[in-house]
């Protein structure tokens, strides 16, 4: 979505709260999207708050010889599958945060 290979939709199942809507605000510029190669994750890491409940992750992302640093919440439901709550991708969308 964030790099035009698939519909924004496809998120709908994967995102809890305001994340659908911030991904919505920034998939149609497909700030991801290069002339070049794919896309590629570089780095990334991760602060755990609650290793049952939340974790926080930042990632600098090529595409073509361009660096992007994005941000994003995941916090896991009662069905324990992990959905992401809140993104931010170069200061284009403003993260939502949740207790």
């Amino acid at each position: 979505m964030l790099s035009g290979e698939r519909p924004v939709h496809w998120m709908l199942g994967h995102t809890v709260g305001d994340a659908y809507e911030q991904l919505v605000r920034l998939a149609p510029e497909t700030p991801l999207r290069s002339h070049g190669p794919r896309p590629v994750l570089r780095r990334c890491s991760v602060q755990v708050h609650s290793p049952q409940a939340a974790l926080e992750a930042f990632a600098t992302i090529a595409t073509g010889a361009r660096l992007r640093a994005m941000a994003f919440r995941l916090e896991r439901g009662e069905d324990q599958r992990w959905r992401c709550a809140a993104v931010e991708l170069d200061g284009l969308g403003v993260a939502a945060r949740h207790p």
